[in-house]
């Protein structure tokens, strides 16, 4: 009885190995190739649980999702032969599982390095048409585009099907930067000192029109003050004649007083006049009567 238990335990456990060896499972973000013999049978697998014969088949797994394949920095010549230095990256995923692995036996290394290959040199070809100003600035998209629909139809003859294509900087090397920022430099200098110069030009024009409205505003400042002094020499003359003709013989007398307190002002002044004149009409008579 023993015996029999411990042949049945036997025969459970053969099976049960057996069943491990003749199932696999398949993730969603993987591809799996199932070989007989190492021939390639089928390659369209859902995510699940798979059966297969033991010994006779077995199965690869490939990662399906989309992969990052840095791209080593390189130099390309553009269209008037200047060096530039050019870092980018690639987004792709496998597309034919079965042409993938009948082109690089499914070795991802071997795959980054085609594509790599392709990518450097479809960049190559579209860098030398065009000059250092429109890869930096001007057609980095429309490089990008090209460069990304150029390589989808080579690395579709390995199965692979790329996402994007992207640049990430492109540098000048140093030996070139030196004479770039130099030349940069002088220009900057060039605008600096061009704006300087129209700025000093509209200072001085500013500067000119100020001074030439100061001028006219002192000008009718001068004109409106003479217009009112002459208005109120006008008006004095006139009051001064109201005045005289009341009593003329008093306002003799008062401009006479002025006249006086004007001309004594100082003790050391000193007249030589004929005591007769005019002047001294009112120091002559006791009544003040000239």
């Amino acid at each position: 009885m023993s015996a029999n238990k411990t042949l049945a335990l036997l025969i459970v456990g053969a099976l049960l190995l057996l069943a491990s060896f003749s199932m696999f499972t398949v993730a969603e973000w993987q591809r799996a190739i199932l070989f007989r013999l190492g021939e390639i049978v089928r390659t369209d697998y859902a995510p699940g649980l798979h059966f297969k014969v033991p010994a006779i088949n077995n199965v690869r797994k490939f990662d399906a999702r989309v992969l990052t394949l840095d791209v080593e920095p390189e130099r390309f010549l553009t269209a008037e032969k200047k060096n530039v230095i050019v870092d980018s990256f690639v987004k792709w995923k496998i597309a034919d599982i079965s042409r993938y692995y009948t082109a690089v036996l499914g070795d991802e290394i071997q795959a980054r390095q085609r594509l790599e290959q392709i990518i450097k040199n479809g960049m190559r070809g579209e860098f030398s048409k065009r000059t250092i100003n429109e890869v930096v600035s001007g057609e980095r998209h429309q490089i990008m585009d090209i460069v990304t629909e150029d390589a989808s139809r080579e690395a579709k003859e390995i199965g692979i099907a790329i996402v994007d294509v992207r640049i990430m900087r492109i540098d000048l090397p140093a030996e070139v930067s030196s004479s770039v920022y130099r030349r940069m430099e002088a220009e900057r200098a060039r605008v600096a000192k061009d704006f300087r110069s129209r700025g000093f030009e509209a200072s001085e024009r500013i500067r000119a029109d100020a001074d030439r409205q100061s001028a006219i505003i002192r000008a009718e400042a001068y004109r409106d003050a003479e217009g009112i002094r002459g208005e109120g020499d006008a008006k004095a003359a006139e009051i001064y004649a109201q005045a005289y003709e009341q009593d003329s013989e008093f306002f003799a007398f008062y401009r006479s007083l002025n006249a006086y307190q004007h001309a004594f002002d100082s003790k050391s002044d000193i007249f030589i006049l004929d005591p007769s004149t005019d002047f001294f009409q009112y120091f002559n008579q006791e009544t003040g009567a000239p």
